[in-house]
């Protein structure tokens, strides 16, 4: 039979969007499931082959959730805003909404190709002023309490973009999109309280199914300590330099301090460092250069003595010298570090270059001089005054309980996690919902006058000091304040592209709300999540980001679920053909477009299934989509060997209820490689056997059908079948038929394979050894020697050791 696939895929394709086949229902007494992928960034290069990887795996559920009788919310929408449209937009002289909308056209038609069960009544895109207008109602809440302040921070800045760059956009020094020279400079940035939901994104992970290595990344993102926060004394003074360290037992090793560059305490004895050139020139290299290559390991350690004041350690009282280094950070912790060069491999290297004191604290290492001695979390402590002869743990407690006594520290839990800076200087983003009075200061807009809307212009770029566009718009900026009624200026910073996507799963239950982001029941049925499905490189941000204004939005009542996710899995990266990244420059891209013209969606849909394990990398490969081409098309021709009989035959009755039960479990379990294996497996039993029964294909094309749904729904209409397969009820097995009369056991005498043994599958272990001591080739070979003991693995092999 001729497999007219494109015909075929179209037709199907139609008919479910056209019908909205899989539209979710808002009919609270059916049992839910809500599957999520993460929604795509539109751009202009359109899908790659490692979108639809997670989008098919997640479609699969979805389609074998609907039909074990659950109401599917599967949806799909835009993650709109973003910096690549703006660039497009700024070099090519055309409005960021029109690239946008093009780009979306784009995505969507091939989305809509590939098959995907989405309901697209739900879509939504974070740049619809219908959706954004939730987004800046939610910032004001924050806003009102509490959680949204304003603050000078260290950006990287592009000299010839003149605009702010995240650490991802600073390559060697320079921007990535033009090559010019960035340095580090201070800018008033809007920033969102995350750290005050720190210990509760940890605790809470607790419980949920996420995979391992999921929650082992967040923990170690926000990466909780304890230890001690303390204060070194300026000599001659009363100021002090605070630090926080987790090792307070090595205090009487901390030789010298290092401050980040851009430390207060610079300025405020600016006129006692007796060098200030030397620190002003080296503050200037230090502001070119990204945080990432600030705090590069390999990096060689560069830095600068204040020379005009020095630090006193608070538990020997000795004088130690103070530095700058670009490796320490002002945003990071207290800006300051205490060194203890014998036991920290960085203050090693620092001390060794500037010949500065290394004193042995811990003992059990080499000679500290020559290597620093690192694997401290165990031994007793030396040269520390009262607290020689302490194991590391008993000393740790010791330090902490004098500082506190003296009155010169205290215990502290610290956090790497930093808050989010929620501020960019750019047009294409939600603009920020304050205005700024003189007199009321910082002023949030009334809810009913949401949403703030983006001025039209043509013209997007920044300012000369790197004020947002929207700065220029004086018509749009200047406006009275909400609360006093006099001259007022609005914000002219849009939010980080973060912002849309922390929420969308939300709007996706109730897209057409108006009267609030979504209706309560509405929530309440639908949340939390069931299984969310994305790429390991957004864990740590995106989940986090949204983990955190869901916690937020369930403090003020607005949902009912402290975790917006119950499940969260994620997927491994398709590469090229020669195993590398998949990029442009390297000229390995595949582009789905082409496989689905050449191969069809059912095809594509499959070897992305199979192509491996799914949370593992794995490289794209042209003769596998070949493969599977043969596979959809031997599934096909089935259609020419049907019989008229509707039930299993006998032959052939153990294999069906045995594949029934692979798929089920492995479809559930993210095995989607293993499960179509077993369907391949399955199609050459029926092929050996030369006919297929009416009932076994009505239950083999079921269980095909979330992974080939095209092919296999225009086989159940060509059998006769009643209605369509999408609603047919899932195939259920029994266990009992799912084991073998008869297995095939391994023989071997001193673990040597002598022969191989049918046996009855549930014999018992003397049965085995029975069975195997009567075979006649092992009876030749055992005769005349001593048995010292038999082992038997059940099912799997008798071993008979002699001698």
């Amino acid at each position: 039979m001729d497999y007219n696939f494109k015909e075929i895929e179209k037709k199907w394709q139609d008919k479910w969007y056209s019908e909205n086949t899989f539209a979710a229902k808002d009919d609270f007494t059916l049992p839910k499931f809500y599957a999520l992928v993460e929604f795509p960034y539109p751009s202009g290069q359109g899908l790659h082959v490692g979108h639809p990887r997670s989008y098919t795996a997640l479609d699969i559920v979805a389609r074998k959730k609907r039909m074990e009788g659950f109401n599917v919310l599967y949806p799909m929408g835009w993650d709109a805003f973003g910096l690549p449209t703006e660039n497009y937009a700024i070099k090519n002289k055309i409005h960021p909404a029109i690239v946008t909308k093009n780009n979306i056209e784009n995505f969507k038609r091939q989305l809509k190709s590939i098959g995907f069960s989405f309901d697209w009544s739900r879509e939504i895109s974070t740049t619809d002023e219908a959706y954004y207008k939730w987004t800046q109602w939610i910032f004001l809440q924050l806003f009102k309490k509490g959680l949204a302040y304003k603050q000078e921070m260290p950006i990287n800045w592009c000299t010839s973009c003149k605009v702010g760059l995240a650490n991802e956009e600073v390559v060697n020094g320079v921007c990535e999109r033009c090559g010019s020279e960035v340095v580090q400079r201070n800018k008033s940035q809007w920033m969102l309280k995350i750290t005050d939901y720190a210990q509760r994104l940890i605790d809470d992970l607790e419980g949920l199914d996420y995979i391992e290595k999921v929650k082992t990344q967040q923990k170690n993102w926000i990466g909780r300590s304890e230890g001690a926060e303390l204060d070194f004394q300026i000599d001659g003074t009363d100021d002090a330099i605070r630090v926080y360290t987790t090792r307070a037992d090595t205090l009487f090793g901390a030789t010298y301090m290092v401050l980040s560059p851009e430390h207060k305490i610079i300025e405020k004895y600016a006129d006692k460092l007796q060098n200030i050139d030397e620190v002003r020139a080296y503050q200037k290299e230090a502001a070119r250069k990204s945080e990432f290559e600030r705090t590069e390991l390999t990096k060689e350690k560069t830095g600068v003595k204040l020379c005009g004041i020095t630090a006193i350690n608070p538990v020997n009282n000795e004088k130690i010298p103070v530095f700058i280094s670009d490796y320490v950070l002002t945003s990071y912790g207290t800006g300051a570090i205490m060194a203890v060069p014998a036991h920290d491999d960085r203050d090693w290297e620092f001390a060794k270059k500037f010949g500065l004191p290394i004193v042995e604290v811990v003992a059990g290492g080499e000679d500290v001089q020559s290597k620093a001695y690192t694997d401290t979390y165990s031994g007793k402590m030396v040269n520390s005054g009262f607290l020689n002869g302490l194991e590391v743990k008993d000393a740790i407690r010791k330090m902490i309980d004098f500082l506190e006594e003296k009155g010169i520290g205290k215990r502290k839990v610290n956090y790497k996690l930093r808050d989010w800076v929620f501020s960019r200087q750019r047009y294409w983003g939600e603009p920020i919902p304050l205005v700024h009075c003189d007199k009321c200061g910082w002023v949030p807009l009334p809810e009913d006058q949401l949403p703030l809307t983006l001025p039209e212009t043509d013209n997007f770029e920044p300012g000369e000091n790197g004020e947002s566009p929207l700065a220029k718009m004086t018509d749009w900026v200047n406006t009275t304040c909400p609360h006093c009624g006099g001259p007022a200026v609005r914000e002219t910073d849009t939010m980080p592209q973060w912002a849309g996507s922390s929420w969308y799963f939300l709007r996706y239950i109730d897209p057409k709300c108006d009267t609030a982001l979504a209706a309560k029941e509405k929530l309440d049925y639908w949340l939390p999540v069931d299984w969310y499905n994305g790429g390991m490189e957004h864990t740590t941000l995106h989940l986090l980001y949204s983990r955190f204004w869901h916690k937020f939005l369930y403090d003020i009542g607005v949902v009912s679920t402290p975790e917006p996710y119950k499940k969260r899995t994620s997927h491994g990266m398709i590469l090229g053909e020669n195993g590398e990244k998949m990029s442009k420059s390297r000229g390995n891209v595949v582009n789905p477009d082409d496989m689905v013209a050449e191969f069809g969606a059912d095809t594509f849909r499959t070897y992305e299934m199979f192509i491996g394990a799914f949370d593992q990398s794995t490289p794209w490969s042209i003769n596998g989509v070949k493969g599977c081409y043969r596979f959809i098309e031997r599934v096909w021709n089935l259609q020419t060997i049907v019989t008229d009989e509707e039930g299993l035959s006998p032959d052939l009755e153990k294999a069906f209820h045995k594949t029934i039960k692979k798929v089920s479990e492995d479809f559930d379990k993210m095995k989607f490689n293993t499960a179509i294996a077993a369907l391949m497996a399955l199609i050459n039993e029926i092929y050996k056997k030369g006919s297929i029964t009416r009932g076994e294909l009505k239950i083999y094309i079921t269980l095909l059908n979330p992974a080939a749904p095209h092919l296999t729904e225009e086989m159940w209409v060509n059998a006769g079948f009643s209605g369509f397969l999408h609603d047919t009820k899932w195939p259920e097995f029994d266990e009992a038929k799912t084991k073998d009369d008869t297995v095939e056991i391994v023989a071997q005498i001193n673990g040597k394979v002598k022969d191989k043994i049918v046996i009855s599958a549930d014999l018992s272990r003397e049965e085995m050894e029975k069975a195997a001591l009567e075979n006649d080739k092992i009876k030749e070979l055992v005769s005349g020697k001593t048995i010292v003991k038999v082992i038997c693995v059940p099912k799997k092999l008798v071993n008979i050791v002699v001698k």
